[in-house]
């Protein structure tokens, strides 16, 4: 398998890869969704405030993530946010998502990136070395639907600062 840094050339194949995902497990309606929202982080974010790494298997794509970046005027480090995140359906268990993530966390630290933070449970994402952060109890700048499943922020604890 091999991990790359960037997308450029296969943002087509990566909006395919997670509206499939996500319609075989969430449904099509979300699925649309994602692929839309994939577009939209791909085709219409600067280049420097959004980040993604894809896997290949025998030059398929098998998984692709995205981090876009945060901003926040009282707080000058750099903060990137994780999703989507992708592996294809009949690669799922096999542990690509969180190859992805351990891969996509290294290449933003050696870019210079302060904190990954991402929503959602933080058990689950603890897998990919996320942990609740006691001190944030500040709310995230999305609205969750449904309430309670994209509760709380979640931070890299391998953040050089996530104070």
């Amino acid at each position: 398998m091999k991990f790359n840094t960037g997308y450029q050339g296969r943002e087509a194949a990566i909006i395919d890869l997670f509206t499939a995902t996500f319609a075989a497990s969430e449904g099509e309606q979300e699925g649309s969704l994602i692929g839309r929202l994939a577009r939209d982080l791909l085709g219409g974010t600067a280049e420097r405030d959004r980040f993604g790494c894809t896997a290949e298997d025998g030059g398929t794509l098998v998984g692709a993530i995205v981090f876009s970046r945060l901003h926040h005027e009282q707080d000058a480090r750099t903060v990137f946010v994780l999703g989507p995140v992708a592996a294809a359906t009949d690669r799922q268990g096999k542990g690509i998502g969180q190859k992805l993530l351990a891969h996509g966390r290294a290449a933003l630290r050696s870019a210079g990136a302060d904190i990954a933070t991402t929503y959602g449970d933080a058990s689950f994402h603890g897998q990919g070395r996320f942990h609740a952060d006691p001190r944030s109890g500040r709310p995230g700048p999305l609205r969750a639907e449904p309430p309670g499943r994209l509760a709380g922020t979640v931070v890299d604890e391998t953040a050089t600062d996530a104070a």
